[in-house]
């Protein structure tokens, strides 16, 4: 019987253990993830965060739908290391883990250290926010906002009181006003102005959410509009008019300087009584490049994300430790580039081993969008049970909304305006079909309304 583990529950991990269990159903599947909850939904942390929706609501896949099939979810484990030449993998020790009989390998376990034995490993890791080097992005009341922890951390120390936390525990933690032995734990004395460094989809549905619950936001963004990589200009200033209606201040083409920021008075109250405390200092402002300093209790950064590889070793190391996990003593190694490289079948450079979603890079390409990650899932899980698929990177598009206001891209939206387009544009809409020199819809453009966005991109893609 084939043991699969898959590193990482989300929708790229998820996906390939359905479809796994799709072809294989008596094979083992393990589903390992840091993370506290089954898959949910990252795009609805901000209504979580301003008490719209709990826990349960971001959830996609609950724990019943894993048992129903057979796929074992072990959840809030870390992996340490992996050992490819070996085919292990190493976690720290958790009662997560004892629950889940032949999980791992009994003679192996250490005191500290789980060990996962696999046949086919699906790394499906993610990626992780992306934090520019500001001084001061270290402070203690520096965010960024990724997984359901990130939600609640920034809940908790913005006292935001109408946010719908499920678990009395992190209730609890919430209505704590300090932990004296970690100032992450403070709360910030009484939060009004956050400052919001970078114009991505996540950062303005926060800021939106951080209005609804009463605090000031300003949005500070390099690039000269709102979501470049989704909208050009007409269509990202219509957005940015909406949520200017519901108070978001925006700072566009301005580069942050510093972070500033000293010891809260709480903190230093702390530290006169608590011997050894080491506190960061908290956000007061932020300083941008023009010499303006906007004032702020807090520092939302949403400047994109990065391929978590944390995983993959440093190949040029001398330490041969991790030398051996990287395979290097047997002449292989995991190709890295931007991310993990994969073929088209999302093989490695190691037999036996997978990447998919935003952890991977094929063909050059890693755009770190749902639609790619679940499909990427989708083609690794066949493979990995034996069958015969191929990925082929298609337009990106996304569909979603933004504190509210529907928007929608894909393709080629042509910002400098070189190539044919259709545009529809009132105070309330704004749609664009960007065409090739053959006429063929290429790319499109949807804000305020997207009824027609699904039509659209199947005719870009052939399929009508």
């Amino acid at each position: 019987m084939k043991r699969y583990l898959i590193i990482g529950n989300g929708i790229a991990g998820t996906t390939a253990a359905e479809e796994i269990r799709r072809h294989d159903t008596e094979g083992e599947i393990f589903l390992i993830t840091k993370e506290s909850l089954p898959l949910y939904s990252r795009i609805r942390l901000p209504d979580f965060l301003c008490g719209k929706i709990g826990e349960k609501e971001l959830i996609i896949k609950n724990q019943e739908w894993h048992d129903k099939h057979n796929i074992k979810l072990i959840h809030s484990v870390e992996i340490e290391k992996i050992d490819f030449l070996e085919k292990k993998v190493f976690s720290k020790k958790s009662n997560k883990i004892d629950k889940i009989k032949n999980s791992v390998k009994e003679d192996s376990i250490s005191q500290d250290i789980d060990v996962f034995e696999f046949d086919s490993l699906l790394l499906a890791v993610g990626s992780k926010s992306f934090i520019p080097p500001v001084k001061g992005n270290e402070f203690g009341s520096v965010f960024s906002l990724r997984t359901i922890d990130d939600a609640k951390l920034i809940i908790k120390r913005l006292q935001i009181d109408n946010a719908k936390v499920d678990n009395p525990k992190d209730r609890d933690q919430i209505k704590a006003t300090q932990t004296p032995n970690d100032n992450q734990g403070i709360a910030i004395d009484n939060p009004k102005e956050v400052v919001v460094i970078g114009g991505g989809l996540l950062g303005l549905e926060a800021a939106a959410a951080m209005i609804h619950a009463g605090i000031k936001v300003t949005v500070v963004e390099f690039c000269d509009r709102l979501l470049p990589r989704q909208l050009d200009y007409q269509g990202a200033k219509l957005l940015q008019i909406f949520l200017e209606k519901i108070g978001v201040i925006f700072r566009l083409g301005e580069g942050t300087e510093e972070i500033l920021g000293k010891i809260s008075e709480r903190g230093a109250k702390l530290a006169t009584v608590i011997k050894g405390l080491k506190l960061k200092p908290q956000v007061k402002g932020v300083k941008l490049k023009s010499g303006d300093i906007i004032k702020a209790d807090a520092v939302l950064f949403s400047a994109g994300v990065r391929p978590d590889l944390s995983l993959m070793p440093d190949q040029s190391t001398t330490d041969l430790d991790i030398q051996f996990n990287a395979c290097a003593m047997t002449n292989k190694s995991i190709s890295v580039n931007k991310g993990v490289v994969v073929n088209e079948r999302m093989e490695t450079s190691i037999p036996s081993i997978y990447a998919a979603g935003d952890v991977a890079e094929y063909d050059g390409v890693n755009l770190c969008i749902w639609q790619e990650a679940m499909e990427q899932g989708r083609v690794a899980g066949m493979n990995m049970a034996g069958k015969d698929a191929a990925y082929k990177n298609v337009p990106p598009s996304n569909i979603l909304k933004v504190a509210g206001i529907a928007v929608a891209s894909a393709g080629e939206i042509d910002v400098e305006g070189k190539m044919e387009s259709e545009i529809v544009s009132t105070e309330s809409i704004y749609k664009k079909l960007v065409k090739d020199e053959n006429g063929k819809i290429v790319g499109c453009i949807m804000v305020g309304d997207t009824s027609d966005f699904n039509k659209i991109v199947k005719q870009m893609r052939g399929e009508v």
